[in-house]
């Protein structure tokens, strides 16, 4: 049949295919090959849903069946398959067609036995050769993709689905989830993801490719695994419960490959030796879960295996089970901490690179000897506030990229005028040039646990961008005129200015002076200097500035929130430093006032220039997108909640926002903050994008995670002499309630915030009827630039997560979990599983995964003494909690929201990541010693992690360097060196040799 040869070429590929066609060919073999999907009775069409292999054997028997009456009857007609459900389905299906296996074919066809048997031994063991043929120890053959005209013909006509596939990182081996993508999401019915079960079904598809996948018949779907696994912790809903079944489906082709540099370890010197002495092909394994092993070629598996390695793939074959690739470069040892950082940066594509010199020779010169001035050119064009407005910023102590500052004043006419005024980075940095360039490539500025890297050379960032107090600054503005009584805005203007910060505050002195606490006077240095009544004229104006600028932010809240603004999270921490500068101690702070009203003004330039530049350019303006999220999603929130006798109301962010207002308990603020964090999870990501791309009712704000303007970041370290200031992922969830938004305010580490300062020019020289300067995006340009930014933000969300989790991990690793006191913990069950529950930590803010049955088979047990063990039972799990029986009749019941004891330790990993191992070791509350009281009830001790594995590993630097030092005066007393041979001193050489020293840990 012409569908059986076309099933080889698929399945087999070209060259099974050419050697079938060969035989057909050969008159000596007897054979016609009978073209029955073209014949008019034999032709059948696919089904919706139906498998190709399904679909095959129906044509291929359909055929059979026509043959047979087209011989009248006369002639028995004999289908051979493999396929056990089409013998059970079509082998008694009509009278002289027989569907049988090829075994039986020869048993009850062949006269000859031992013919037959040889001939089905010569069969099974071709079957076994090809199966080896790509020499790995399961190996499998993988189905060829189809044809890239043929994919595209399908997705347009809807038999075929394409999305971009993620692999669930706990369960890499079975479960994948393709996300619909493009028309794909519009236009099918399916409101969850596509399950991609099994490697097999994956196709040679790796996690980010985007693929093709065809649906499977609803009676093959599959559900998700509901048990935990080894390092689970919350993850998304997929649209569907995790009992039922879910669309499923398998690849069929891969539009774009999402291959990279991957960092991989190489196997151990015993996994070496197993694979042969002379064995140049190695299968190393990637830091990510997600990505399947490499294969590789090198003579130096055992020099490189205490290393982490880059390794690029280079092909994947449908004749082996792992992908090929080659080595590119070393990275560093497993588990130094420079290295590992390095092996974060590669795996987000994060270049750290220092600046060029080309990219440094467009820089502006900032010196002593030759300062940096305003130019005449500039004070023409632009509106000059130095000496018409009080200007001033309020940032935490010792910020030095200030990238936002305030005004307020009272006009002639008696109304007010509001001005917020950003940075002109676009001044310096013009479009296409070298640091341009540089800057679109890096498209954010990426903060880690312990640093960070800049997306601008300092130069701009730190210093002439920086609107600093006391110095002349280029600023782009927005001006609104208030009414005077009800705040309504009355007009506004756009415009670049020149401007001198009078006042640099800081957060807690802005308060002060808010709350009436006028002695707070004495740590702003402005005021230093001044003469006692200079002084006190001052500060009346300044008092009454924030005075007044807390009013309006106050109104222009109450505004949103009469439109349904959702606030979800917000923590800051400060930490007090010793006189070595580590850290003592950690002082929680709440949010204060000055806060929400930095961030209101931000927000309501960001709006307002969203609508400015969108009238202007309504097909080619950036804006930020925030669609509702899934309510499916949701049903985990709502299901907690349900357990403490809460409703949430997920219909709008208003809903939710008063919904879980309404949620507290007042035996146990956990409760609320963990119902916010499971809504933050349940949020879909805000993304840019260009208005040409979309439908204005799909612009349409539903949240927001804006961040608080400290030190222009999300997470930052400033060093002072006493104390440290800290804010752990200090954020603001809002729902902002906006119909357009965009980010206009944080130009010198956003790119985004870049490509809307040049739209805003370009919409002021537009309404001035001038020449626009410098070509805009295009939408299509723009479009693709929107989703190269939105992956960079997600790399930098991803490494600074992965960065804090590698310093949780390195501060635990060398503690005692048995002994050491910061082992233990109190925990909050927050999601209950098959086989155990998720926990919160709240000392640490750590989330995990707890199993109350090992794998032995033990389940856990609690005493009268409360203490756990294991013992021989079962788990019998219900909708808000779940139970453990023993074999003797003892059970214990964990509920939602139950507080127990909690051990943590590491769960070290060669290839991987280390990762942190919860153990539930009494269902009891922590009860916290005397001597841990202060520092157990800080929320958040991530500092502690920093400033702990910082430390060791300055520790351990120190001592090889003192080893240095005694080698050394050794050698200057007997004029040797002690200890290291000739012979060992070239091995360690030999092994440099393989290192790329250019960039090993210079990161």
């Amino acid at each position: 049949m012409q569908t059986a040869c076309q099933a080889v070429q698929h399945q087999r590929g070209r060259r099974q295919y050419n050697k079938l066609r060969n035989l057909l060919k050969d008159a000596r073999h007897d054979c016609i090959l009978f073209a029955n999907e073209f014949q008019q009775c034999c032709y059948l069409p696919r089904e919706g849903g139906e498998s190709m292999e399904k679909w095959q054997t129906r044509s291929i028997y359909n055929a059979a069946v026509w043959y047979y009456h087209h011989c009248q009857d006369r002639m028995p007609i004999v289908m051979v398959t493999e396929d056990e459900e089409a013998i059970q389905q079509y082998g008694s299906e009509t009278e002289g067609v027989f569907v049988i296996s090829f075994k039986n074919y020869l048993d009850n066809f062949w006269p000859d036995l031992k013919a037959a048997h040889e001939l089905c031994d010569s069969i099974l063991q071709s079957r076994r050769e090809r199966e080896n043929e790509s020499q790995e120890s399961h190996g499998k053959e993988y189905p060829e993709h189809l044809p890239l005209e043929v994919l595209e013909a399908g997705i347009k006509s809807g038999r075929y689905i394409q999305g971009i596939l993620n692999v669930n990182k706990h369960r890499a081996q079975i479960e994948a989830f393709v996300r619909l993508q493009g028309a794909s999401s519009k236009d099918s019915d399916l409101v969850s993801d596509i399950l991609i079960h099994g490697m097999k079904a994956r196709n040679r598809s790796i996690h980010g490719d985007v693929v093709v996948v065809e649906l499977l018949p609803k009676n093959e779907w599959k559900g998700r695994t509901v048990a935990l696994c080894e390092n689970d912790c919350d993850d998304k809903a997929s649209g569907e419960s995790p009992s039922e079944p879910m669309p499923t489906g398998r690849v069929v082709g891969i539009l774009q490959k999402n291959w990279r540099d991957y960092v991989v370890t190489f196997p151990s010197k015993e996994e070496v030796q197993s694979q042969g002495k002379n064995a140049q092909k190695i299968l190393v394994t990637p830091w990510d879960y997600r990505i399947p092993k490499i294969r590789i070629s090198t003579q130096q598996a055992e020099t490189l295996q205490d290393f982490r390695v880059v390794v690029r793939i280079d092909s994947w074959e449908s004749t082996s089970v792992y992908p090929n690739g080659h080595f590119v470069r070393v990275l560093g040892r497993i588990g130094d901490l420079e290295g590992e950082i390095a092996t974060i940066l590669v795996e987000n594509s994060i270049s750290v690179i220092p600046f060029s010199e080309a990219q440094m020779c467009e820089m502006p010169v900032n010196t002593q000897e030759n300062p940096w001035k305003v130019s005449p050119e500039e004070e023409q064009k632009r509106k000059d506030l130095r000496k018409s407005h009080l200007v001033f910023s309020i940032d935490p102590k010792g910020c030095e990229d200030v990238d936002d500052t305030l005004s307020v004043r009272t006009l002639n006419n008696g109304n007010l005028e509001l001005g917020v005024h950003i940075a002109d980075v676009t001044h310096f940095v013009a479009p296409n040039s070298y640091i341009d360039i540089e800057a679109r490539t890096r498209a954010t500025t990426y903060y880690l646990a312990d640093r960070r890297y800049d997306m601008l050379p300092s130069v701009l960032s730190a210093d002439l961008c920086s609107l600093l107090g006391g110095v002349d600054r280029y600023a782009v503005s927005i001006m609104w005129e208030l009414d005077k009584a009800s705040y309504e805005i009355k007009k506004v203007w756009y415009g670049r200015t020149i401007i001198r910060s009078a006042y640099k505050l800081f957060y807690e002195a802005a308060q002060e002076l808010l709350d009436g606490n006028l002695s707070v006077v004495d740590d702003i240095p402005e005021f230093k200097d001044l003469d006692e009544k200079s002084r006190q004229a001052k500060l009346e104006e300044l008092v009454w500035a924030i005075g007044k600028l807390t009013d309006i932010a106050r109104h222009v809240r109450a505004k949103r929130d009469g439109c349904g603004a959702l606030e979800l999270e917000g923590v800051e921490v400060r930490v007090q430093l010793d006189d070595k500068k580590n850290i003592h101690d950690l002082i929680p702070k709440q949010p204060l006032e000055v806060h929400e009203t930095v961030a209101e003004c931000m927000i309501l330039a960001n709006h307002w220039v969203a609508k400015k530049i969108w009238e202007s350019f309504p097909h080619q303006a950036l804006l930020r997108q925030h669609p509702p999220p899934h309510q499916e999603f949701f049903s985990e929130l709502r299901e907690c909640a349900k357990a403490k006798g809460f409703f949430i109301d997920t219909r709008s962010n208003k809903t939710l926002a008063d919904s879980l207002d309404n949620a507290n308990d007042p035996h146990d603020p956990i409760v609320n903050r963990l119902l916010r964090s499971m809504a933050t999870q349940a949020m879909s990501n805000a993304l840019y994008f260009s208005t040409g791309s979309c439908a204005e009712e799909e612009f349409h704000h539903y949240g927001e995670s804006y961040h608080i303007p400290v030190c222009g970041c999300n997470f930052v370290l400033v060093i002072l002499k006493e104390f440290l200031f800290i804010l752990i992922f200090c954020f603001l969830f809002e729902g902002l309630a906006l119909d357009k938004y965009t980010h206009f305010t944080s130009p010198i580490r956003r790119y985004s915030d870049i490509v809307v300062h040049r739209l805003l020019m370009a919409a002021i020289s537009k309404d001035k009827k001038m020449e626009i300067k410098g070509n805009l995006f295009s939408n299509k340009d723009l479009e693709e630039l929107c989703r190269h930014i939105n992956n960079r933000n997600r790399a930098a969300q991803h490494s600074q997560k992965q960065s804090t989790e590698l310093f949780q991990c390195m501060y635990f690793k060398d503690k005692d979990p048995a002994t050491e006191e910061r082992c233990i913990s109190d925990g909050v069950i927050y999601s209950i599983r098959t086989n155990g529950v998720l926990l919160f930590i709240p000392r640490f803010g750590i989330k995990g995964a707890a199993y109350l049955k090992n794998k032995d088979g033990l389940v856990i047990s609690c005493g009268p003494d409360s203490c756990s063990e294991w013992k021989p039972g079962s788990l019998q799990r219900f909708q808000n909690k779940i139970t453990s029986t023993t074999t003797d009749g003892e059970s214990v019941t964990f509920h939602l929201f139950d507080h127990v004891t909690v051990r943590i330790s590491i769960q070290a990993s060669r290839c991987h990541s280390d990762t942190i191992r919860l153990e539930i070791i009494s269902n009891k509350p922590y009860k916290i010693p005397n001597t841990e009281l202060i520092h157990q009830s800080s929320p958040l001790l991530k500092s502690e992690l920093v400033k702990e594995v910082t430390k060791s590993v300055e520790e351990a630097q120190l001592a090889q360097e003192v080893k240095v030092n005694i080698i050394q005066e050794e050698y200057q007393e007997y004029c040797q060196t002690k200890g290291t041979s000739l012979y060992t001193l070239l091995e360690e050489i030999r092994d440099l040799a393989l290192l790329d020293v250019s960039n090993n840990y210079g990161i």
